[in-house]
């Protein structure tokens, strides 16, 4: 049996589940339940796709524990129940996933330094360079182009994409994923102004290191600090093209969408999700549990967790919604009434004014 056929019973062991039917019919592919056919798995976790279950060809479909079929179920349909269908099918999607590019070995035209260390089955890929000191991992993946500077820390089971670059110092935790691109300790942006108006650059001696479980986007770019490091906490998840700032620290299990940017030395809280194109400044806390929408300016500390921001500058989103709805409603007076509306207002202060001016006279 393949690496990627697998029994029911097999199946219910790695999502914990129950099988109902065949224990041992075995299955080899993935696929959508209305389109499955002999051999393969599916689930159903969407009531409006139920229907497809009771012409389904799947060998197998993953259910949820409280599923009664309202009709009669292909014969030769197998049911795995779990607590969860659609979380138990990403679990399998990674599992399978997994298998179809795991690779091994080192290409011919890698260059890895006679001081560097590779753990036990590590995959090098073509044009890989690997530094003098460099520690990587078992299982570790480098594909096409990756570049791990000197004395650089990869643990095990992590995946570089093709063109990553981690560069000196930097260290990169267990079962991280690095997607195409991503560079890992590029110098932080800093410049001291000097007297005749140009700038001296300040060297970054510091590094980045990125905890375990991470995933981080293509094109991303993580700057190494000036002293000390620039920190992303385990579970953090990163989008496309994120610029991090040197000496930033991202709390655990922090999610942020695409086009963001973080100014140097903000500190940002665990558990915390940032949408797309948020621009965050330097030298600032956001607090831990904290939501930002799409868009938002963050200019000063957000210093009460769990909270959900919005705007520019951001503000608490109720605030912000309150000030749009105002906008709105201004916007809906013409102009032309707004200015007739103070004109009356102005000839009737006038008008009040005279009077009292005869009345004092008189």
């Amino acid at each position: 049996m393949s690496a990627l056929e697998q029994t029911a019973a097999e199946l219910a062991v790695l999502l914990d589940g129950q099988v109902v039917g065949h224990a041992d019919v075995r299955v080899r592919r993935l696929a959508k339940i209305e389109s499955a056919g002999p051999g393969a798995v599916s689930f159903l976790s969407n009531p409006e796709y139920e229907r497809f279950i009771y012409s389904t060809d799947a060998s197998v479909v993953i259910v949820s524990t409280e599923f009664q079929p309202s009709q009669a179920l292909p014969k030769d349909l197998t049911l795995l129940k779990v607590e969860d269908p659609y979380r138990a099918f990403a679990r399998l999607l990674e599992a399978y996933d997994a298998v179809l590019k795991r690779q091994e070995g080192v290409h011919p035209t890698a260059v890895v330094d006679p001081e560097a260390t590779l753990g036990e089955g590590c995959f090098v890929g073509p044009g890989v360079v690997v530094e003098r000191g460099a520690v990587i991992g078992d299982r570790v993946e480098l594909h096409a182009h990756v570049h791990v500077g000197r004395d650089v820390r990869i643990g095990h089971d992590s995946v570089l994409s093709s063109g990553v670059r981690v560069l000196d110092r930097c260290v990169i935790g267990q079962r991280c994923t690095l997607q195409s691109g991503a560079i890992v300790g590029s110098d932080g942006f800093g410049f001291a102004p000097k007297e005749d108006g140009t700038y001296a650059k300040v060297p970054q001696t510091g590094n980045v290191v990125i905890e375990d479980n991470c995933d981080i986007g293509a094109l991303t770019t993580i700057d190494r600090a000036t002293l000390g490091s620039t920190i992303l906490r385990q579970g953090c998840k990163l989008d496309n093209l994120i610029q991090v700032a040197h000496n930033v620290v991202i709390g655990e299990a922090t999610v942020i969408a695409a086009q963001t940017g973080i100014a140097g030395s903000t500190n940002i809280g665990a558990r915390c999700m940032i949408g797309g194109q948020v621009g965050i400044g330097g030298h600032l806390t956001v607090a831990a549990g904290s939501k930002i929408a799409a868009k938002s300016g963050v200019s000063a500390s957000l210093i009460q967790e769990g909270m959900t921001y919005q705007g520019n500058p951001a503000v608490p989103v109720k605030q912000f919604q309150k000030f749009q709805i105002a906008l709105r409603r201004l916007a809906r007076i013409p102009l032309t009434e707004r200015l007739e509306a103070i004109e009356q207002a102005l000839e009737a202060r006038e008008s009040n004014l005279q009077k009292r001016v005869d009345h004092s006279e008189g």
